[in-house]
C-alpha cells in the first residue's frame, strides 16, 4: 500500500496551489479519503473529505470556500485544490484512505509566505 502526495510548495498569500495524493496496493475506489494538516507544534487537523464514490465532502470551518477536495478513481488519485492560501495554511499536508483501517502518505510541505 502507497499514498504518495505531491504539488507541495512555497506560495505567496493570495495564491493557490493543487496537491495530489497518488494511491497504489489497495482497492482506491472503496475508499473514502481525506486530507489532513500538521503545523509545528499544531496537533494534526483534519482538512477536507471526501466518500468513495466521490458524492460527499466535508471541510473544515477555517478552509471552507477556499479549498475543493475531489477525487479521480479511474487514476486511484485524490486532489486538494486550494485557493486564496492564507499563512495560517502553511502546514505538513497528509492524504488518508480510510475503509476498515487507515493508511498515510509521508506528506508534502505548504508553505504560504511574501
Amino acid at each position: 500500500v502507497q499514498l504518495v502526495e505531491s504539488g507541495g510548495g512555497l506560495v505567496q498569500p493570495g495564491g493557490s496551489l493543487r496537491l495530489s495524493c497518488a494511491a497504489s496496493g489497495f482497492t482506491f475506489s472503496s475508499y473514502a479519503m481525506s486530507w489532513h494538516r500538521q503545523a509545528p507544534g499544531k496537533e494534526r487537523e483534519l482538512v477536507a473529505a471526501i466518500t468513495s464514490a466521490g458524492g460527499s465532502t466535508n471541510y473544515a470551518d477555517s478552509v471552507k470556500g477556499r479549498f475543493t477536495i475531489s477525487r479521480d478513481n479511474a487514476k486511484n488519485t485524490a486532489y486538494l485544490q486550494m485557493n486564496n492560501l492564507k499563512s495560517e495554511d502553511t502546514a505538513v499536508y497528509y492524504c488518508n484512505a480510510y475503509k476498515f483501517r487507515a493508511y498515510w502518505g509521508q506528506g508534502t510541505q505548504v508553505t504560504v509566505s511574501s
